[in-house]
C-alpha cells in the first residue's frame, strides 16, 4: 500500500494505533479469502497521487466500486478503458453542462488527484459484488481522521459533500477556515430527482480557488 511521504507526518500516528492494526488484519484476511477491490497496491492511491501540501479540494465518496476492474483507489474513478458507472456518468454530464468541456473519454480521475483533488472514499476496500461489505471495520475511523487532519492543518480547502452520507462529514470540518459545497449525490436515484444536476460545483470550485489565489483545476 503506497502513500506519498508528504502524508506521513500527519498519518503515521494513525497507522500505529491498535484499531488500524486490527483493520489491517481484517483486510488481509478478506483479500486472502475473497475477491476484493481495489487491488491491494491501489488501496491508498488517493494519498499517493494527491500530496498533502498540494491538497486544495476534497471529494468524499462512500465505498469503492465493487464490480470487476472498476475500483482504482480514487472515489468515483475507474481505470482507463472501463465503462463509466452511473454516478460517474452523471458527474461527467454535470461537468459538461457546467464548464462546456466535452464529456471525458476516460473515467480515470487520476489527473484531478495530481492537481490537488483528494478523492477520498470513507471505506477504502470492498468485497466483490457486495456494496458496503467492508464498512464498520475501521476504515471510517481512519478516513474521518484524515478529514480532521486536513481541517486542522490546512486553510482554504474546498470540500465537496455530495449526498447525505458525505454531508454528515461536515461536522469534522472547520467551516470558519474552509469552504464546503453540498449537493445531492450523482447517483441516478438522486440525480434524476433533481438533486444533482445544476449544482455547478466544478465552476464554483475554480472561482473560489482563483479568489484564494490558487490555480484552478483542469477538470
Amino acid at each position: 500500500m503506497n502513500i506519498h511521504k508528504s502524508w506521513v507526518p500527519y498519518l503515521e500516528q494513525e497507522f500505529n494505533k491498535p484499531y488500524f492494526d486490527i483493520l489491517k488484519k481484517h483486510i488481509t484476511q478478506e483479500y486472502k479469502q475473497h475477491q476484493c477491490y481495489p487491488p491491494g497496491k491501489d488501496i491508498l492511491n488517493a494519498f499517493e497521487y494527491c500530496h498533502f501540501n498540494a491538497t486544495k479540494v476534497v471529494i468524499i465518496g462512500q465505498d469503492p466500486y465493487h464490480g470487476p476492474g472498476q475500483a482504482n483507489g480514487l472515489c468515483f474513478s475507474v481505470s482507463d478503458g472501463i465503462p463509466h458507472p452511473p454516478s460517474l456518468v452523471n458527474i461527467f454530464k454535470e461537468l459538461e453542462q457546467d464548464t462546456g468541456k466535452p464529456y471525458p473519454v476516460s473515467g480515470n480521475l487520476e489527473p484531478w488527484a495530481k492537481q490537488g483533488v483528494l478523492l477520498l472514499n470513507a471505506t477504502l476496500t470492498v468485497r466483490a459484488h457486495q456494496a458496503g461489505s467492508h464498512q464498520k471495520m475501521g476504515w471510517e475511523t481512519f478516513t474521518d481522521q484524515v478529514i480532521k487532519t486536513i481541517s486542522e492543518n490546512k486553510e482554504g480547502v474546498i470540500f465537496l459533500l455530495w449526498g447525505g452520507f458525505a454531508k454528515k462529514k461536515s461536522s469534522l470540518i472547520n467551516n470558519s477556515k474552509h469552504h464546503v459545497f453540498t449537493s445531492g449525490h450523482p447517483s441516478p436515484l438522486s440525480a434524476n430527482r433533481g438533486y444533482w444536476f445544476g449544482n455547478k460545483h466544478f465552476s464554483k470550485v475554480n472561482e473560489k480557488l482563483l479568489a484564494l489565489g490558487k490555480a484552478p483545476i483542469n477538470w
